[in-house]
Formats: C-alpha cells, structure tokens, sequence
C-alpha cells in the first residue's frame, strides 16, 4: 500500500468485504454471493459510522441501499461516463468543459464508496484519470485566464493527508483570476470525525478562506437520516472556518424519491447552515441506472411536490440533469414534452437555451 492508502485504513477501521459485512447485517446466502461478484468489479468500503445509520432490520434501508452492494448491480444497463468526462479532459487528472470552471480529480478513493457514484469506473480502481502532477494542473489554470474558479473533487479530496490539501491551495490561491476555489467531499456525511478529530483541516480551510475570496464545500447529503448530531458539527466546524458550505443531492429510487423525504431534507439542510445548491437527476451509469434512476415522468412532480413544501430559502436549488453536452435544468412537464434549460453548456451558443422533448414513459435521460 501507499502511506496515503495506510492513513486511510488507519482513520476508518472500515469494512471492505463481505465477511465483514455479514458480521453486521444479515445476508441471504444467495444475496451474499452475488454481493461478492459485485465488489471484485466495484470495490466496497462503509465507515463503521455510516453503518451504524443503517436500520438492519429493514432490507429496503435507504441507507444501506446507498452504501451496501446490491445485486441489482449485475444489471449492465447504461455506460460508465454519462457525462464526456473523458472527452473534457486536457491532461491525467483535470477537466476543463466550462469555460469558467476547472475540474481536479485529486484521488480515485472516498471515505465510503457509495453504491450511486457517477464515477464507478475510476472509484477504488486503478485510473489514468486521477491528477498526477498538481504544478502541471496549476500551470494550465494559470495560462487560461477564463477560468475563475477550481473544483477539486474525486473521489473525495478530504481523505488526503492536509499536508496535501495545503500544497494543492499554495499553488492554487496565488493565481490572480481565480474568484473562489472549491472542495468537493462528502465526509461530512460518510466520515464527519475527518473533520472533528483533525484541528489541522479546519484551521487550513480558515486559513486561505479570506473575506475577499471564501473556500466553498460542496456536500452531498441525500437523506434526512444522514443529518446527524456528528454531521451537523461537521459542518458547524466547516462554517466556523469561514468556508460556505453548498449541497448537492441525487434524486434516487428508494432513497429520496418521495416529495416528503426530498422536502424534509432540503429543509434541514437550510437548518443547519448548508445551502440546496442542486438536486441531480440519476445518471445512466452502468450498474446505477437499473437500481437508483427515477423516471421523468415520476421524478419531476416529485421534485415538484417538494418545492410546494418549502419556503423560500431551501427551494433555491437547480433540479438539473449533467449531461454530456452541459448542466440542463428540468424546468417541468408541459403537455406530453419536459421543458428543459441549458444551465450550463460545453457550447457557449447553447447556455441558457431552452427547449423541449417528447416525454417517454421510461425516459430518465437525454439518450
């Protein structure tokens, strides 16, 4: 193992096979050999703090759904990067599709590997697409005075060493045309004690997060049971260091996929201090899809119907789709057709555009 790879067992006692699992959830002897298919293709990793969310006692958990493999993962409907990642890829380890944004896959691991992630093909495996050279990532932001803001993201950029994160931010925070810099992680959710029990992560963050230029986090709650009293001093700490903490949840089956739920959580959310920055809607991922996306047809009066339940202050999110050609907020059903928007594009003639099409009863994406 790397140190790095030492330090990440060290902080988790983690649970990373089968045999471990079965020592706190009860498997069917059928499930369990399927489940130990799955992790020899996508690797299995749950933080004894995430499980302890879990009701073991409920096979339906929308807890373990999102953390424990599923044998719906045999299902191989839809691809791998839904979004042209690879396309938008300038050198190993960073994406430049928005002209304003530079994207930075810091490292293929996370605290907990979540069974939904939308980078199932480079999460806990070997990749060519995590950064290698920060300096050379940091001389491309430099030379591209169109970008005004970084996303450093992953896997989950906070299970590496601060001494690490310092480093990317010493390279990054002298470059003049950069507005703000972000983080994109969900151990406040999965592995809040990263940033409890570490005083040098927070007191890094308070450092380069300056009245003129602030660090954001971007988080990703997905439940209301996710918010906890250790996730919600989480991002206590993470505000106390001046960092604004945004949130970005994914619509799933089984998950969140009722108005109430979805209502409750965004709501909390404002609560606690953490911004509704974007509800997503599932990506077509290979071993995803079958088992977490959410038709339109369902999916968009549901967001609906949450929005109907909040105030002002928690119905600020964009409900959108990361589609290869852009960001494309789902703006409603009219008719038989979705109206849509270009939020985002990687075609600047397509930003704020808005168009239509035919509604499918199973459609979950622009295919």
């Amino acid at each position: 193992m790397k140190r790095m790879d030492l330090q990440h067992t060290k902080w988790h006692g983690n649970i990373c096979t089968i045999d471990k699992l079965a020592k706190y959830i009860r498997l069917r002897p059928a499930e369990r050999r399927v489940m130990e298919q799955v992790v020899k293709l996508h690797p299995m990793l749950i933080t004894k703090y995430y499980l302890s969310l879990i009701n073991r006692r409920d096979p339906h958990d929308p807890i373990r759904k999102m953390i424990v493999p599923s044998p719906e993962e045999i299902n191989l409907e839809g691809v791998y990067d839904t979004s042209g990642e690879a396309r938008n890829t300038k050198l190993p380890g960073l994406q430049h599709k928005y002209r304003q944004t530079a994207l930075i896959l810091s490292t293929n691991r996370c605290a907990a590997y979540c069974r939904f992630c939308f980078r199932k093909r480079l999460v806990g495996l070997p990749s060519t697409e995590i950064l290698r050279l920060f300096n050379n990532a940091a001389e491309y932001i430099k030379k591209h005075h169109e970008i005004n803001n970084v996303l450093i993201s992953g896997g989950d950029p906070f299970i590496l060493p601060t001494r690490v994160l310092s480093k990317f931010l010493e390279k990054l925070s002298p470059i003049k045309h950069l507005d703000f810099i972000r983080f994109g992680t969900r151990t406040p959710v999965a592995f809040p004690r990263r940033i409890l029990r570490d005083p040098s992560l927070p007191k890094l963050l308070k450092k380069y997060s300056k009245k003129n230029r602030r660090m954001y986090v971007v988080t990703h709650f997905n439940h209301p049971r996710e918010i906890t009293p250790m996730s919600i001093a989480a991002v206590d700490t993470l505000l106390k260091s001046g960092v604004i903490v945004n949130n970005q949840t994914v619509l799933m089956k089984g998950v969140n996929d009722s108005p109430k739920v979805l209502a409750e959580l965004l709501s909390r959310l404002v609560g606690i201090g953490v911004n509704p920055y974007y509800v997503f809607q599932c990506r077509p991922v290979r071993r995803v899809k079958h088992h977490f996306q959410v038709p339109f047809v369902r999916a968009v009066p549901i967001v609906e119907g949450a929005r109907r339940l909040l105030n002002g202050h928690s119905k600020r999110f964009k409900y959108c789709m990361s589609h290869r050609t852009g960001k494309i907020e789902i703006i409603g059903i009219v008719g038989k057709h979705l109206l849509l928007k270009y939020h985002q594009a990687k075609n600047p003639r397509d930003l704020n555009r808005i168009f239509t099409r035919r509604l499918a009863p199973q459609a979950g994406w622009l295919d």
